[in-house]
């Protein structure tokens, strides 16, 4: 028979579970709201309701975002997708490369870490493909899951359930007892999530929509070969090849003011002047991969407070019938001319030299402080605010020697996980690897919230004793049932009680009631403490049940109704695949 505080425990999950489903309110809002319910119908108490935001999870989530975001800055991923993957083109081809990568790195770091890693070269092959990269996202996190499964190391709750058997047995689990189930379950799941990622619907972030309604396809560009371009002394068709046929060389200019035709076989010389036509992020990785210098000579020195802006040319303004070259932009107001697009034409001459007209679109480059001023000045109207890098200094290896030194800390016990990746966040701005304008966009405010707001309110199942409940109906239900039917029983139950628990919290509560529910039937408790690690490292239903998946969902656009779609269909596979090699790896 349930009490009060138990049957209230369940009503205010089951509500909010519902209000996700439903999904006419933004998610960060419904958990704002179950936490309010939750204090007034007395489950969580006054001292406790905001314990959420103190918790490890909210800090590694917002770090993974901040380090993800410098890492992607860093352009070392398009490098590597460039160097490794240049042909790998197809969305299917793109997605087994991902989740195989995800899955093999998870083994040995931690799982959040192996998916930060990876999130931006996702987001390079979803616009070389043209795809959405929800469909890689979601994917890439359950692979991240399914990966932590093949190692001691790998996840949370394999950790937890080895120390739980050395306390029961007396033997702990070791590194690689894990690997041949876990391994199957991996092998099975990337096979599944290649061919089945079609069940993920196409999202994009909500502050996408007027970033694609302003997308500028042709803006006009020039850079400079310097001694430091990978390029110099080499034939075009290698910058070519950067640019993946993304941007276009229309004009090689060398000093005496000679005019190559762009041929792929024309030799790039120092100081040569390239014009280049192409979309903002197709120009910024080609001069970054190929460390070509923009803006005309100008601004070498790094400046923290420099901004990078894309602005039309109204019909008032004082620039039409100018050029930047005439106007003296950079020695006169310290702004630089990075990139033109003019609509219906190809621009082909010096940048400097271009007469600006009505309804050009330029992208400047100048101070934060006087760069707004001059846009009023001059009768320029901003377009939506977005990261512009064209031109901006990169930090090369050092975002991902940030990376590998915060899972090399937590992967060899030197710290807590949590602290680890906090310390790479505040590194990250440290070394100006993110700008510190761009750092609280880098941190997804509404999933924070939302996840400070839900841990309370989740752990209201364990301290109303709801957890009890449950564990007494299993004992009930497995008395009935034979070894391979309990053992499945353990798995889907750890799977259930992880979306409302943390997963290390999932397998105390549960590690314990699989070990004597074994011994009770008679049973070696092994395989029955694998399955609780299993089902606490697979929550593939929920974005709240585990960092990995709510990681994804603001990049990816996710709703909380999408992740079962894909989720409940991976999850009905483990349990297929995992009850029979438990009982083949760990007799009962």
């Amino acid at each position: 028979m349930l009490t009060l505080p138990q049957t209230l425990s369940f009503a205010v999950i089951a509500l909010m579970m519902a209000a996700f489903v439903w999904g006419r309110l933004r998610y960060d809002l419904v958990a704002a709201l179950s936490l309010l319910t939750a204090v007034a119908v007395g489950v969580v108490p006054f001292d406790k309701a905001f314990s959420g935001f103190s918790d490890d999870i909210v800090i590694i989530v917002g770090s993974a975002l901040l380090v993800s975001a410098g890492v992607a800055r860093s352009g070392i991923m398009e490098y590597a997708l460039q160097r490794y993957a240049p042909g790998v083109n197809s969305v299917r081809a793109q997605l087994a490369l991902l989740v195989v990568t995800v899955a093999i790195l998870s083994a040995f770091v931690k799982n959040i870490g192996a998916l930060a890693i990876m999130i931006p070269i996702a987001f390079q092959f979803a616009r070389r493909s043209g795809a959405s990269p929800s469909l890689f996202l979601m994917p890439m996190a359950f692979a991240s899951l399914l990966g932590g499964l093949m190692t001691q190391i790998g996840t949370s709750p394999n950790v937890v359930v080895s120390r739980l058997r050395e306390e029961l047995t007396g033997t702990s689990f070791t590194m690689f007892d894990f690997t041949p189930v876990g391994l199957a379950l991996t092998a099975a799941g990337c096979v599944f999530l290649t061919l089945f990622y079609f069940l993920v619907p196409a999202r994009e972030r909500g502050d996408n929509d007027l970033h694609a309604a302003l997308d500028i396809e042709n803006y006009s560009a020039e850079a400079r070969i310097t001694a430091d371009s990978t390029v110099v002394d080499k034939p075009l068709s290698a910058l070519l090849k950067i640019s993946s046929g993304e941007a276009a060389i229309t004009a090689i200019l060398r000093e005496g003011g000679l005019r190559i035709a762009p041929l792929p076989d024309a030799i790039l010389h120092e100081d040569d002047i390239v014009l280049i036509e192409g979309g903002q992020e197709a120009l910024d990785r080609l001069v970054a991969q190929a460390k070509l210098h923009v803006g005309a000579g100008r601004d070498k020195t790094y400046n923290p407070e420099a901004i990078a802006v894309e602005a039309v040319v109204t019909q008032n303004s004082s620039l039409i019938g100018w050029s930047a070259q005439h106007l003296m932009l950079y020695d006169r107001f310290n702004v630089n001319l990075l990139a033109v697009s003019r609509k219906g034409a190809r621009l082909d001459q010096r940048l400097g030299s271009i007469t600006l007209n009505f309804g050009d679109i330029l992208m400047l480059r100048g101070d934060s402080q006087t760069l707004p001023q001059f846009l009023r000045d001059f009768g320029l109207l901003p377009l939506a605010e977005r990261q512009v890098l064209l031109g901006s200094v990169r930090r090369g290896l050092v975002p991902v020697s940030i990376l590998v030194a915060a899972m090399g800390a937590t992967a060899l016990g030197l710290l807590p996980v949590a602290l680890a990746f906090f310390a790479a966040a505040v590194a990250m701005v440290l070394f100006r690897a993110v700008p510190l304008r761009e750092t609280y966009d880098a941190v997804d405010g509404p999933i924070l919230v939302m996840l400070a707001a839900l841990i309370p309110v989740s752990d209201s199942l364990r301290t109303t004793g709801a957890t009890d409940v449950l564990a007494a109906l299993l004992a009930d239900l497995g008395q009935m049932l034979p070894g391979y039917g309990a053992l499945a029983l353990i798995l889907v139950a750890a799977m259930m009680v992880t979306p409302f628990l943390n997963n290390a919290a999932t397998v105390l509560v549960m590690a314990p009631i699989a070990a004597g529910f074994a011994t009770n039937l008679g049973y070696r408790p092994e395989a029955f403490l694998m399955a609780v690690a299993i089902g606490a490292g697979c929550d593939f239903l929920t974005p709240i049940g585990h960092q990995c998946n709510t990681l994804v969902m603001g990049p990816g656009g996710y709703r909380f109704s999408d992740y079962p779609r894909l989720g409940l269909p991976l999850s009905f596979l483990v349990i297929i695949v995992a009850v029979p090699m438990l009982m083949l790896v760990w007799p009962l």
